[in-house]
């Protein structure tokens, strides 16, 4: 079943948010994750990387995320579909799916953003690198602008894409 996970926030001076997610530098997405079968709940956030693959038991290919639930002993896997969708000034306000994720016995519960992430000036193209957005909001200026810019109102949905 695919899950998507859907980004809305305040966009003022900048765009094209989306996590720094690359073979060199992968973002690590973390999850608290849920079994379908028994619904017992995993105490603590997973991290799924786009580049890493596990083998799936019963040769069944390979997974992203490979887990085995303590309850119900039942194998569940995650497969990313897509590459990240950066999220641009103009969808300011409104839910875009950012990732999508084809889930196999589990479900994501919640989302923490906890690697680094990017966007841009829409004034200047001036690429601002590192960011921290966990705590649901990031402040920053713009010098060759001459203006702050910001991005504030940070939430997070898990959803059916």
């Amino acid at each position: 079943m695919p899950l998507a996970l859907a980004l809305s926030a305040e966009m003022t001076g900048v765009t094209d948010l989306q996590p720094v997610d690359s073979m060199e530098s992968p973002y690590p997405y973390s999850f608290k994750v849920q079994c379908t079968s028994c619904r017992e709940i995993h105490p603590n956030f997973v991290e799924l990387s786009r580049h890493e693959m596990h083998d799936v038991s019963g040769s069944r290919g390979e997974a992203n995320f490979v887990w085995r639930c303590r309850s119900c002993r039942r194998e569940n896997s995650a497969t990313f579909l897509s590459k990240p969708a950066p999220y641009t000034e103009e969808e300011s306000g409104s839910w875009k799916n950012i990732i999508e994720i084809d889930v196999r016995g589990l479900e994501f519960v919640e989302f923490q953003a906890e690697g680094e992430w990017t966007c841009k000036s829409v004034a200047n193209n001036t690429v601002f690198n590192e960011m921290d957005i966990q705590s649901g909001e990031w402040f920053d200026y713009d010098e060759k602008a001459g203006q702050e810019v910001t991005i504030t109102d940070i939430k997070w949905q898990i959803r059916r894409s």
